[in-house]
């Protein structure tokens, strides 16, 4: 796909690094899969992987969690 930040190249499979905040909780999830723009560095994660994120992120805060990292686990 082109990308859709800076429009000057197609992306490419890659990983990385999603952070995600919501009241005190601070979730840090490195090898993420996303396809990544070579030019502008922009990351396009799919819907599979988003869900799975959210997912977690919400159970982690339900249970009062306030950081956590980790790497991705399909």
């Amino acid at each position: 796909m082109t990308c859709v930040i800076c429009r000057q190249a197609e992306t490419a499979p890659g990983t990385t690094t999603v952070t995600l905040t919501r009241g005190k909780l601070t979730f840090v999830v490195r090898g993420v899969p996303a396809q990544i723009c070579p030019n502008c560095g922009e990351a396009y994660v799919n819907e599979e992987a988003a869900r799975t994120l959210l997912t977690t992120a919400e159970h982690l805060a339900a249970v009062g969690t306030q950081v956590d990292v980790r790497d991705y686990a399909a």
